[in-house]
């Protein structure tokens, strides 16, 4: 089972309080009989009317209290089970018609709270017995008593409007008037406004800040699941220019015109209209965003991860070309903005743009943009979804955000199948301070030492993760290097900061001292693991020195069987070998332990391409299997724009 509308009542309860002799039993039982019963008991028992025979398809539970036979706290009991309150008065007894606002009012106030949420209906009986109407006594409190919802008169002797006010009853519940219409000022709420303007967002899909008729076409399929006929849509339109100047351009609906279309349904009595849209979107009855609608509740065993698969892909990069509007392949700070307006904020801090590609500007490139889901879907999976609820991926009875995430297969299988099918993999680099981690990390992204410095950022300002695309065999993965903080190797590590696919130990090839933080650091933590480690020997273009350690990199890593220390310098420019190399050692863990892990490039190919030949075969046929689904918008799951 898929997304389910929890925010919806599943039940309404209905209770009719008022004076004696108003005829609340005769209201209920001309409802049930469909008839006029002479003889009334005292008080009627709790009625359960089925859902299949109810307007609004919800089984109604109606409560009939009766001052002679109940005392005051019984009253209580039930006006706190209460899901709407009808207080009937007899139209031709003025008295009962003052007992409203005196006691039955302010009554239900001191029961529920002052600014309770339970809806009323003003009931006026016996319209049958006089000729006038009672509705400009009784209308006037609705200014003073925000929980009135409407009022009606009826007859439980001609059973004039007995089933419409029942219908008001359970539609009070159900769609009720107060969270979408300010009735004082006559217009929508703040709220309202603000999650229809999300509605409108999101289908309008070339945001181009109108709703054009396909996009009206696929408003309507999505939310009230019927076609809209072209006479119908222009008849809309013609009712919209009517009431906005601007709520109508170029054939299409603006965001003001979908915000008046929307009132003119409430002002009409059409409440359930606009709510029907407001919940498919998510929405409960204080219009917030429902949690099982952001967060649907995904298993992620132990040793596993989750990513995002083709489909979560295609969505991100959907978003990213709606809203990069000059298509220059950047956002901007603007575009940014705009698109994550319709979100509570921006998902990252801006210093996690400094983890990711971006533009000479700091903007965040189509690759920076999918990298960070990459990077978030890893770490915070439940905060993807949030932002794929919120920036529109289709949610219904059917599907929902979970379609779009993987959840690998636990470490321990991929290192007994001697390969991992995961597309992110996660790099702890771990050094001994001034080791040049950082700079390493940035690397990643293609800066080098001098880009780096002229961040003007300080090394503790950094970020703790970068991540980008890479290619290992013809197939797209990405690589999170995690700048893992150990000041001391006597400190101590928790296991969410050993456990990775690969770990990058680095010392300063250049600092005799380095070297031992390093061998420490591995005999602690990876010795005894099965965890690819990779020795990098930073700094090579100051020259390397003789370590103060009782063996050299090179006759450490051939005793413990590591792959030997990797030179690396990102001075002036980045060699993207070793990233590769990193890459490659979390795609297959097992190489580590057969010690076939080889230096130069030449052999790198020939030893891949073996293993190319399994891992090719698996790709085509998980891409043959997404292929139905996917969009054409992303081919290649997050395609590198660099």
């Amino acid at each position: 089972m898929m997304y389910l509308r929890t925010q919806v009542r599943r039940d309404v309860r209905i209770l009719l309080v008022g004076e004696r002799d108003v005829g609340k039993t005769s209201v209920i039982l001309s409802l049930v009989s469909e008839e006029f019963a002479d003889a009334v008991p005292p008080r009627s028992e709790e009625i359960t009317i089925p859902a299949d025979v109810t307007p609004e398809l919800v089984p109604t539970h109606i409560v009939d209290y009766s001052a002679a036979e109940q005392g005051e706290t019984e009253l209580v009991e039930e006006v706190l089970k209460a899901h709407v309150i009808c207080v009937v008065y007899s139209v031709n007894d003025d008295d009962t018609i003052e007992r409203i606002s005196t006691y039955w009012l302010p009554f239900i106030r001191q029961t529920l709270g002052e600014h309770h949420k339970v809806p009323v209906i003003l009931v006026g009986n016996k319209i049958d017995l006089v000729d006038y109407s009672t509705m400009e006594l009784v209308v006037p409190l609705m200014s003073e008593f925000a929980e009135i919802e409407t009022c009606i008169e009826c007859s439980a002797k001609t059973l004039r409007n007995i089933s419409e006010l029942f219908f008001y009853a359970q539609k009070a519940v159900l769609h009720p008037t107060a969270p979408l219409y300010d009735s004082d000022k006559k217009e929508l709420t703040d709220k309202c406004k603000k999650a229809l303007e999300r509605v409108f967002r999101i289908c309008d899909m070339n945001n181009d800040g109108v709703l054009d008729d396909m996009e009206m076409y696929a408003f309507q399929k999505t939310c009230y699941d019927a076609p809209l006929q072209p006479q119908a849509l222009d008849s809309v339109k013609t009712i919209i220019q009517r009431n906005s100047q601007d709520g109508v351009l170029n054939n299409g609906i603006t965001l003001p015109g979908f915000l008046v279309l929307h009132t003119l349904f409430i002002q009409r009595g059409k409440h359930e209209t606009t709510w029907t849209a407001l919940r498919k979107y998510g929405y409960n009855d204080e219009l917030s965003v429902c949690n099982d609608y952001l967060c649907p509740l995904l298993a992620v065993p132990p040793g596993c991860t989750t990513e995002l698969n083709q489909l979560g892909f295609d969505f991100f990069t959907s978003v990213f070309v709606r809203y990069d509007k000059d298509r220059d392949r950047c956002l901007s700070p603007e575009e940014l903005a705009n698109m994550f307006s319709i979100c509570p904020t921006i998902p990252w801090v801006k210093q996690m743009f400094l983890g990711v590609q971006t533009n000479e500007k700091g903007w965040l490139t189509y690759s920076g943009f999918i990298c960070q889901w990459a990077l978030t879907t890893l770490l915070d999976v439940n905060r993807t979804m949030e932002y794929m609820a919120y920036l529109g991926y289709p949610i219904n009875e059917d599907r929902n955000q979970l379609e779009a995430i993987n959840v690998t297969r636990e470490k321990r299988l991929d290192l007994a199948k001697k390969q991992s099918t995961r597309n992110v993999y996660r790099c702890h680099v771990i050094g001994a301070k001034n080791s040049g981690k950082t700079t390493l990390c940035q690397g990643l992204i293609g800066r080098t030492l001098e880009g780096t410095k002229k961040l003007g950022v300080e090394v503790e300002d950094m970020p703790k993760f970068v991540v980008n695309m890479i290619q290992v065999y013809g197939q797209e993965k990405y690589l999170v290097m995690q700048d893992i903080d150990l000041n001391r190797v006597v400190d101590f590590l928790p296991p969410s900061e050993i456990l990775c696919d690969v770990a990058c130990l680095v010392y300063d090839a250049s600092d005799p001292k380095s070297f031992e933080f390093v061998a420490r650091t591995y005999l602690n933590y990876y010795a005894t693991l099965k965890i690819p480690v990779l020795v990098v020997a930073n700094k090579a273009d100051l020259g390397e020195v003789m370590q103060d350690y009782i063996l050299q990199p090179s006759a450490f890593c051939a005793k413990y069987k590591l792959p030997p220390p990797h030179s690396f310098s990102c001075v002036d420019k980045v060699n993207k070998e070793i990233y590769i190399k990193l890459a490659t050692m979390a795609a297959f863990p097992h190489l580590r332990k057969l010690g076939i892990l080889p230096e130069s490039n030449t052999t790198w190919i020939k030893t891949g391409l073996g293993v190319a030949l399994v891992t090719t075969a698996f790709y085509i046929g998980y891409k043959a299997l997404m292929k139905p689904q996917s969009s054409s918008l992303l081919r290649g799951g997050g395609k590198s724009a660099s």
